[in-house]
């Protein structure tokens, strides 16, 4: 009986040392919003600040050119009340050549800003700093997977508890 007692004690410390070792083996899984990081990374990054800037001054300058073709446009309207026919003619080329100018200066322009903005969607630097923070907590908080809600297709529900969206954000040293 005795031999019974000591087996079964035995037995038992053997299930609850199993049951201990299953418990830490539970997977832990955090989701991250990896648009916001993006955007706050990019919005304190000086080379957005520097397409910003030229996004601005291209726009000023096609302002510009805008008003002038105004005023043209304003003239002719005056040579031709007043039956200046030669000043109209006059005009209308002018008018021509500006406007032809203005859109070749706006399609270069976009061209360039658009090269602009796809390097700096594909910085590696970025996407190297988000992987070791990235790697950082989940080694630190014990997470065995992190995944993308952009990559939402499998993601049907996920508790707020999980999202390390703003700890990303923090340990880039980005603001939110």
């Amino acid at each position: 009986m005795r031999f019974y007692k000591i087996f079964f004690c035995v037995g038992l410390l053997a299930c609850l040392s199993a049951a201990s070792l299953c418990a830490q083996q539970i997977t832990r899984f955090a989701v991250v919003d990896t648009t916001r990081v993006y955007q706050a990374y990019y919005r304190n990054s000086a080379s957005v600040r520097n397409y910003e800037s030229k996004k601005q001054e291209f726009q000023d300058e096609i302002n510009k050119r805008t008003v002038e073709l105004q005023n043209l446009q304003k003239k002719k309207l005056e040579y031709q009340k007043n039956g200046d026919d030669s000043g109209v003619l006059r005009i209308e080329s002018e008018i021509a050549k500006k406007s032809d100018f203005l859109s070749e200066y706006a399609n270069a322009k976009n061209i360039e800003l658009e090269t602009l903005q796809n390097s700096l969607k594909r910085s590696d630097s970025f996407y190297q700093k988000l992987y070791e923070t990235l790697s950082h907590i989940a080694e630190s908080e014990g997470y065995s997977l992190i995944m993308s809600l952009q990559q939402a297709n499998a993601i049907l529900w996920y508790s707020s508890s999980v999202d390390v969206t703003d700890k990303v954000i923090s340990e880039l040293g980005l603001k939110n």
